[in-house]
Parts: C-alpha cells; structure tokens; sequence
C-alpha cells in the first residue's frame, strides 16, 4: 500500500496514454487507491475536457491560478484552495495558467453520497 504522494512522481508520469478523448495524452494520473477512494494528479495544458464523474471529488489546488466552474457558478482559484464537487455535477477548470496542476480526490458510491 502506497502511504506517501509528491507531485514530482505525479509528474513524472505526465502525459499519459494517448486516447480518443486525450488525443494529446491524458493529463491526470492515478497514484493511489483503496476501497472506494481514489488519488489522482490532474494537469490539463490548454484546455479541461472533463466531463462529469460519478464519484463526489475533492480538488487540492497544487499549483497555478484560474477558475472553477461547478454547476454553472465561476470560482477564481489558486494555489492552497480546495473544492467540492458533487458526482455528477458538470464542472471544468477554465482560464488556468500553465502551471496548473491540482490533486484531486474521489471516493463513494456511484451517484454520490446522501
């Protein structure tokens, strides 16, 4: 079991595979799970594709500045911030510098929890 993440190994791995929806590689990584939870690193270059989850999800904003769209309402972020996403809530990280990089956590049942 993997107790300990820096961004450095998150890096490392960034880009990874090319997929038809990451023609350019995937710009988050998985580096840890357990049960229902898991940690990825998420580092988008030029524009966020994501589409909703069906985890609720936590983001550590590592790195950079930019905004959050959850749920239609804009949220200016930078580094330190952290937010909550519903499962299943449209949101996408728009305007964000270069250096953007965020870990981002999910964990419970499908659909969210109650």
């Amino acid at each position: 079991m993997k107790y300990k993440l820096t961004p450095s190994e998150a890096l490392a791995r960034l880009p990874g595979p090319r997929t038809p929806d990451w023609p350019d590689g995937e710009f988050f990584v998985t580096l840890m799970a357990h049960g229902t939870m898991s940690v990825e690193y998420y580092a988008p270059r030029g524009a966020d594709p994501q589409t909703p989850h069906d985890q609720d999800e936590l983001y550590f904003i590592h790195t950079g500045r930019g905004e959050l769209r959850i749920a239609g309402e804009r949220f200016a972020f930078s580094a330190g911030d952290c937010f909550f996403v519903p499962a299943r809530v449209e949101h996408r990280v728009e305007t964000f510098s270069p250096d953007f990089g965020t870990w981002v956590v999910f964990w419970g049942p499908q659909g969210g929890e109650a």
